[in-house]
């Protein structure tokens, strides 16, 4: 017998919708168009964003940077709350380039969902757009993308792409750090966006807490204290940019992994850990984790956002700064001689 010839395929019998991906697309115009500054020239929907250099650059040196907020992520998706990722992507990228002293002048971001969601994009890129304006960052340009098979729903990826700028005699970086220099660190907002898989598997099989569950020690649940939005240092910063001679911005690898990133080869930087006192959300997960107080200085800011290098007479200036825009800081330490390495002091 002959057989019936089968139905004809379409891209949405492939498991790709795209009038949800064109539904995504007009809910998004609005957030994008948010974020627009004076150097943007196009419109919204074209093949490449476009911007112009800024007027006053002299000698302008371009700085880009791309990241991802890791798995945090995961628990923004299992706790149903989307919009705090975005933001914390675009903050993440400002301090990384921040650092060498570059102001953001433009953002990308890519979404990559298995079944798209338009109120799922929508609610991430409004944290992204979020960010954007917080940091004078103009949105221009991303990709949303459905790949059936590649992600199981209701996961989906994360990644941005930032560029800005500083002038070639301004950069900022180990090669401006001296003996006798000072370090002022700049507090974190919680985990930020680092040592989220240890910090999930204390949660979920230490604590044996969900996402809405109470959280030990804090008023809020685990999605509350753990979904806290990376902080910026721009604002923070900015206006003290000139007294400054070197920065570390405090993700994966925690103090020791990157504040040796901003010494030179002759100098040590030794961190006063008597300084401050750690946040309770990092005491509660070394206790139910059992973790080493090694372990969590490697996995783990401890309260640390950013560190600032700056001479010994700027510390005063930089610290009233940064509490200004209402950001805790103090004096944490000093550069002494050394091969470029990080101690963490305990005696002092």
């Amino acid at each position: 017998m002959t057989q019936p010839p089968e139905p004809g395929l379409s891209y949405a019998s492939a498991g790709v919708d795209i009038a949800a991906a064109e539904q995504a697309k007009h809910r998004l115009a609005a957030l994008v168009g948010s974020t627009m500054t004076p150097l943007v020239r196009g419109a919204f929907g074209g093949f490449g964003g476009l911007f112009r250099v800024p007027p006053e650059a002299r000698a302008p040196l371009l700085v880009a940077s791309a990241d991802g907020v890791g798995t945090k992520l995961k628990l923004a998706i299992d706790a149903g709350r989307l919009d705090t990722v975005g933001h914390d992507l675009v903050n993440h990228c400002v301090n990384d380039i921040f650092v060498q002293g570059a102001q953001p002048l433009f953002f990308l971001d890519y979404v990559a969902f298995g079944t798209l969601v338009p109120a799922s994009v929508e609610a991430v890129v409004a944290g992204v757009a979020a960010g954007c304006r917080e940091n004078g960052c103009a949105l221009i340009g991303g990709e949303t993308a459905e790949m059936p098979g590649l992600y199981t729903p209701p996961d989906f990826d994360l990644a941005g792409f930032i560029v800005g700028w500083v002038e070639e005699d301004a950069v900022l970086g180990s090669g401006r750090v001296e003996v006798g220099d000072q370090l002022v660190a700049l507090a974190s907002n919680g985990l930020h966006t680092n040592g989220y898989s240890l910090a999930r598997r204390i949660v979920h099989e230490r604590l044996r807490l969900g996402p809405h569950d109470a959280f030990p020690e804090h008023e809020g649940s685990v999605a509350d204290v753990l979904l806290a939005v990376h902080r910026s240092y721009r604002a923070a910063l900015t206006p003290v940019i000139h007294r400054i001679r070197a920065m570390a911005h405090i993700t994966g690898g925690g103090l020791p992994g990157n504040l040796d990133r901003a010494l030179p080869a002759s100098c040590d930087a030794r961190v006063r850990l008597a300084s401050w006192t750690v946040p309770p959300v990092f005491r509660v997960l070394q206790r139910a984790g059992g973790v080493a107080d090694d372990e969590m200085f490697r996995a783990f800011n401890m309260g640390v956002g950013m560190v600032v290098i700056c001479a010994a007479d700027a510390v005063d200036d930089v610290i009233a700064a940064s509490h200004t825009a209402g950001v805790p800081a103090w004096h944490a330490g000093d550069i002494v001689p050394g091969a470029g390495r990080v101690h963490l002091d305990a005696t002092t």
